[in-house]
């Protein structure tokens, strides 16, 4: 796996004209490699036969040799900017001298960092822009990745379910949060993919609500936004339930984001763009008389982070392919009254997509 991975970073530098790419984030890292440690660096060169090395620290002498297969070099630095810095002049030598043009992540990588790199390489290694090259790569999964988001999304639901079948009304926000995050783990989960949202009421109007140490009431909504890790990959998932009788307003917001999200789910397909998906939402939303009340974008990648490529939104340029993994998550918030998201996660594929979110979407009482 990491070195199919790695043969295509290396020709994704080659068609950006770079003779090597530095990787230092480290979920890329993870995503390339295998490695799961918190202190690290990779550079590929370019090319079908470009050098693979990587770098850590002490601390991962015994776990990078587990992690990384035998593709890589590897190599122990008490500082591994230097030990970087040592690869790429390898990489020079290698090639013959001349000037070498190396990619780096102009996201992550710190100004601190990259002015000590400049310090650290020789002369005839010029730094330059290449953000977003695995992040590209990463937006398509592969069949494995797939089947470990597709776990991480069932512990999620199972989870939920018996969150909920506890009750809600009478328990603070803070504890059904807590208790969300323990039956995770308890059934097997890393942790959360993000702090769960709880937000019942007024409270809910708030898109990133945080939870309080307030009890739910009866007779309101509950936002319950939540995500399991597991084996690296994250699931996404949101509910909105009733706690007893609803007021027509609320009971109308509901409906309508209901019925923007099952429309933007049925344009999930290869094919169209992140922009063109979300429309489909806020027309229905616009058309309700909601639209300044959904500010955010319909949805997101989801992997080995929780946000990623490709975005469903105003913004999204790229074209959904098969392999992506989005989630759909219209909202109406009501500022001081009432909020209603609902969102399930979606894998785009080669004829349509595959729903991962098992929980029913029906107005459900608890």
């Amino acid at each position: 796996m990491s070195t199919a991975r790695a043969a295509a970073v290396a020709g994704a530098a080659a068609r950006r004209e770079l003779d090597a790419l530095l990787i230092s984030d480290l979920v890329n890292l993870r995503w390339l490699t295998g490695f799961s440690g918190s202190s690290g660096a990779a550079v590929v060169g370019a090319g079908a036969d470009g050098a693979r090395s990587f770098v850590t620290d002490f601390r991962y002498r015994t776990q990078v040799v587990d992690q990384l297969d035998r593709s890589w070099t590897t190599a122990i630095a008490s500082d591994p900017l230097a030990g970087v810095a040592a690869a790429v002049t390898e990489l020079v030598a290698a090639l013959g001298g001349g000037k070498l043009r190396v990619g780096f992540d102009d996201g992550t990588l710190t100004v601190r960092a990259h002015a000590r790199l400049v310090e650290l390489l020789p002369e005839t290694a010029v730094l330059e822009p290449a953000g977003g090259v695995l992040e590209a790569l990463r937006a398509v999964k592969e069949a494995g990745e797939l089947t470990a988001i597709r776990a991480a999304a069932e512990l999620a639901d199972a989870a939920f379910t018996q969150v909920v079948q506890r009750g809600l009304v009478g328990r603070t926000e803070q504890a059904v949060a807590l208790d969300l995050e323990v039956t995770m783990r308890n059934l097997g989960a890393q942790g959360s993919s993000f702090a769960p949202i709880v937000a019942a009421g007024a409270h809910g109007a708030l898109p990133h609500a945080s939870p309080r140490d307030v009890p739910i009431a009866p007779d309101t909504l509950v936002v319950i936004d939540w995500g399991a890790q597991l084996d690296g990959y994250a699931s996404d998932c949101t509910r909105t339930l009733a706690t007893g009788n609803l007021d027509p307003e609320a009971r109308e917001v509901y409906e309508v984001v209901l019925r923007a999200q099952e429309a933007a789910l049925a344009a999930v397909r290869p094919g169209p763009t992140g922009r063109e998906v979300d429309a489909v939402a806020r027309d229905l939303i616009d058309a309700a008389g909601h639209g300044e009340h959904f500010g955010h974008g319909l949805g997101h990648g989801v992997g080995l982070e929780v946000h990623e490529a490709p975005r469903l939104s105003k913004l999204g340029e790229d074209s959904l392919v098969a392999g992506n993994v989005v989630t759909v998550e219209p909202g109406v918030y009501l500022p001081g009254v009432v909020g209603v998201r609902i969102e399930d996660l979606v894998v785009v594929t080669e004829d349509g997509h595959d729903v991962l979110s098992g929980l029913s979407k029906d107005l459900t009482v608890v």
